[in-house]
């Protein structure tokens, strides 16, 4: 049986919980269970709109905000319409 892949939607709120306290990039991936290009693009995305803030160090950490806080219950909104409509 074929695994499904995630929607950009599932990743984004992925992406947005995980760095609800703080995250390196490394971690991201991980947890995100994807791959260094694909959460680079994420997270240039999630910055260009403002949903998360670089903590600068060693290692820099990403943070979400509370706007995208508010993006990410949303998001968990939308997500749980969608699966009482299709399905998980």
């Amino acid at each position: 049986m074929r695994a499904r892949r995630r929607s950009k939607n599932k990743i984004l709120l992925e992406v947005l919980s995980i760095c609800s306290k703080g995250q390196s990039i490394t971690q991201i991936v991980y947890k995100s269970n994807t791959n260094f290009t694909t959460i680079r693009s994420v997270i240039e995305l999630l910055k260009e709109k403002k949903l998360i803030e670089t903590i600068d160090g060693s290692p820099v950490l990403y943070k979400t905000n509370a706007e995208g806080m508010r993006m990410m219950d949303r998001l968990k909104m939308f997500q749980d319409e969608l699966e009482g409509i299709i399905g998980k």
